[in-house]
């Protein structure tokens, strides 16, 4: 895990460089540190699949953090969940771990990935890939949306495990059901990245295709 004063180290210089440019320095009022918090870490849930610690070994991580094993815990007790930290504190480690245990446990589990970007969703195709290559997991993870050349999407349904979209896509995909019977059949995990955005209006219709694919 990093330290946290290796941040401050970058951050430091990089406020001192704003307050001191033409273009910004009038702008800023006040600057405030805020002192960082100690580590908190938990072990792995009791009974999960040896495969999350590897992947998180490959990782250089001994122990997850607290809220990423409570994630784990659980989703392999069968709830849904809902995470809400602060932007870099590991929100993506905490639903990966308990969708690799699954995909150890059943070689057919698939696990379904909505994200409001695109930009956000080639990422964690690179997260997914990465976990592949660790685990040794046949996952097979592809980016299934509006780009995705007609010639490749029936092998992606056919062969991928993890599946990034967006509800946009998911839309789409629900009347022809029937092509997505494998991955639908062996649904495990949904995730739901930025959810906060799914608001208003905007929100309600994602609400009601989510209920749909359900």
């Amino acid at each position: 895990m990093p330290d946290p004063s290796d941040v401050v180290d970058v951050v430091g210089p990089a406020v001192d460089r704003l307050r001191g440019a033409y273009a910004s320095r009038d702008a800023i009022r006040a600057v405030f540190e805020l002192p960082a918090r100690p580590l908190r870490t938990a072990p792995l849930p009791e009974g999960m699949d040896p495969v999350a610690a590897r992947y998180l070994g490959d990782r250089g991580i001994s122990l997850p953090y607290v809220h990423q094993a409570q994630v784990a815990a659980h989703a392999l007790a069968g709830r849904d969940v809902i995470v809400t930290t602060a932007t870099a504190s590991g929100k993506t480690l905490a639903f990966t771990l308990p969708i690799l245990d699954a995909m150890a446990r059943d070689p057919e589990a698939t696990a379904l990935f909505l994200y409001p970007m695109k930009a956000l969703t080639n990422d964690q195709l690179q997260v997914l890939e990465a976990a592949e290559r660790a685990t040794g997991l046949e996952i097979a993870p592809a980016v299934y949306d509006g780009d995705t050349p007609r010639v490749k999407r029936p092998r992606i349904r056919q062969m991928s495990r993890a599946i990034l979209t967006n509800p946009y896509e998911i839309h789409e995909t629900l009347p022809y059901h029937h092509l997505w019977r494998r991955v639908f059949a062996n649904l495990r995990f949904v995730v739901i990245d930025e959810a906060h955005r799914y608001t208003g209006v905007f929100g309600s219709h994602v609400a009601q295709v989510i209920r749909r694919m359900l």
